[in-house]
């Protein structure tokens, strides 16, 4: 790959666009669509790096010019999310506005599993609803998903509207009718069925959980 391919592989696996990119590292689009088609081979060093900091890689894995990084560390490399903090794994509302108070984290690009950054969000549960696999306080990394692949997976879910929750959902495809369960037995199952499941969607499918461990 040349050096303007790494930089286009590497911008799209975070999620960037062309415009973000260029707007981070202080160029123009159009200077950088020459750098990612090729039309200029020759990048100032100082620039490269600029560019390299932004993807979360080292210069060389973008120049090739030392074998002990020919590939990225995956392990060391990070994308960051915001935390959404209001999605609960209760029935509490759930703010679909860019409310972020619980902060950031860093995500390591290889949980991501070849998807850009943009498949994900990270919700932070409350309540013990979910309890034991889920804890007050836990991160969740969600991939985005309209649909849940099997009856019984886990994913945000939203209901009358603007309720939203984290729960294992059973359903009987074909049948009009959704139940979502907690794993903790001390809440009751919650059935949505008929014309409420018009004003319930799917957010996404839960794939990792963030624990911090004291």
């Amino acid at each position: 790959m040349t050096v303007g391919q790494k930089i286009v592989y590497y911008r799209e696996l975070i999620g960037l666009k062309q415009t973000e990119l260029a707007e981070k590292v202080g160029i123009t689009k159009q200077l950088l669509w020459k750098y990612e088609t090729g039309r200029i081979t020759n990048i100032p060093l100082k620039r490269l790096q600029l560019i390299a900091d932004v993807l979360h890689v080292a210069p060389s894995v973008l120049t090739g010019w030392s074998d002990e990084q020919a590939e990225p560390s995956i392990a060391e490399t990070y994308v960051t999310f915001p935390i959404l903090s209001e999605t609960a794994a209760g029935y509490t509302t759930f703010a679909e506005h860019e409310d972020y108070d619980s902060g950031d984290i860093d995500i390591p690009l290889s949980w991501l599993k070849g998807r850009p950054k943009s498949d994900y969000f990270v919700i932070k549960v409350h309540g013990d609803s979910m309890y034991p696999l889920y804890h007050d306080g836990d991160l969740v990394l969600v991939l985005k998903q309209s649909t849940f692949n099997y009856s019984g997976q886990v994913g945000v879910v939203i209901f009358d509207d603007n309720m939203g929750t984290l729960k294992k959902v059973e359903y009987v495809y074909g049948e009009d009718w959704m139940r979502l369960v907690s794993i903790n037995p001390s809440y009751p199952p919650v059935m949505i069925r008929d014309e409420k499941l018009e004003h319930c969607r799917v957010l996404g499918i839960a794939k990792m959980v963030i624990r911090e461990v004291h």
